[in-house]
């Protein structure tokens, strides 16, 4: 009897155990989120690093050499045109002016006797009371005195033009960034600042971008079917062509104009400058800023996209997991063409009302069944 009740406590465990197994082994199918291929007309959209500028960025530089005396302004701060923002030391050019002016005097006063003098030879001339020689020194004398007078204008002028430039001022409205001198120093003169501070409008901005060869040739084409779109012969585009992609991620939210295509691809890089102008009336976007330029590249009709999370890239090969009518999940190798943000074009390999597994993908393996759950894929790109 004891022996009966041993073995029955030795081999419960092991029937319990089976049991377990048993019913592990007929874990039902696991459900997993699907999408249903369909064929639907796709813009292809493209980003490109572009730079930010201002509409005007001018450069405020010291045209004479002196000591900075004045700093009219805040650092940061938006300026008006004509607001005075620099003076130099104005005393060197003073004197120049003052010098000059004392020429211009002694000129004057040499074309005046030149003048008399040939006044009092024209009547003895007429008499032949002097030479004809005689006469036509003194012309030549007054002709000379002449041009001595409109030199030293002409010296005075520059000298009172060098004495303005003491006094820099604006010469736009627009916002002013941090001075390179301050007071007291040698402006003007190399290894001195000679560039001084930058004034840039803003209201506008400017973004260039970069385009390869192929790209540009694919846009160019693009452009000759669609002429809303850009126009490469020089003339503006669409006004909403171009989105602009801040940093942070966040759109500007507004659209920009192609206005500028250079003449031609760079030979060292293979690429071609373009330039795209966007309002900025909330000031937010400053130059200098990087940000991302997304540009339309072509529009695809009846195309296979299905969602980026949806492909298995393994050594440059990719592959799809595809839900057969049994449930029954195969892998599938798949030809992919652009990728639109968050979308694989799909260019062989799936065909239209095929359902393709959409999450779970590294929990499942050929063979193995699943209940699908077909749902709808909200992309960023065709919002």
């Amino acid at each position: 009897m004891k022996l009966r009740q041993t073995l029955m406590v030795l081999i419960l465990p092991v029937i319990m155990y089976s049991c377990k197994e048993k019913q592990a082994a007929v874990i039902p199918p696991q459900k997993l989120p699907v999408v249903k291929v369909s064929k639907q007309d796709v813009p292809v959209f493209k980003q490109f690093v572009g730079q930010v500028y201002g509409l005007k960025d001018i450069p405020i530089r010291a045209r004479v050499e002196g000591f900075l005396e004045g700093i009219y302004f805040t650092e940061g701060v938006r300026v008006e045109k004509g607001k005075l923002l620099y003076s130099i030391d104005p005393e060197p050019f003073k004197a120049e002016v003052s010098a000059m002016q004392a020429k211009l005097a002694e000129a004057q006063t040499m074309l005046a006797n030149a003048e008399n003098e040939l006044e009092r030879y024209k009547p003895l001339a007429e008499i032949n009371a002097v030479s004809k020689s005689d006469l036509d020194y003194a012309q030549s004398k007054r002709d000379a005195a002449v041009a001595s007078v409109n030199a030293a204008k002409g010296n005075l002028r520059m000298s009172q033009i060098n004495l303005g430039y003491c006094r820099i001022s604006s010469p736009i409205t627009g916002f002013i960034g941090k001075t390179n001198a301050r007071e007291g120093e040698f402006v003007g003169r190399d290894p001195n600042p000679v560039i001084l501070n930058t004034v840039s409008r803003i209201d506008t901005i400017r973004v260039q971008f970069f385009l390869t060869e192929s790209e540009y040739l694919t846009v160019a084409r693009y452009v000759h079917k669609n002429q809303e779109e850009l126009n490469p012969r020089g003339g503006k585009g669409r006004k909403d062509a171009l989105t602009l992609i801040l940093s942070d991620g966040i759109e500007h939210p507004f659209k920009g104009t192609v206005d500028f295509i250079n003449r031609e691809v760079d030979a060292t890089t293979g690429a071609i400058l373009v330039q795209g102008s966007f309002p900025n009336p909330n000031l937010i976007v400053r130059p200098g800023q990087f940000g991302r330029v997304r540009v339309k590249m072509d529009d695809k009709k009846d195309a296979i996209i299905i969602p980026q999370r949806c492909v298995i890239e393994l050594q440059g090969q990719y592959s799809v997991f595809i839900v057969e009518s049994d449930g029954t999940v195969q892998a599938r190798p798949v030809k992919v063409g652009e990728r639109i943000d968050d979308l694989w074009l799909i260019s062989e390999g799936l065909k239209e009302g095929e359902m393709v597994v959409l999450e779970g993908v590294q929990k499942v393996q050929s063979g193995v069944k699943i209940v699908p759950e077909v749902t709808e894929f909200k992309s960023v790109s065709l919002k």
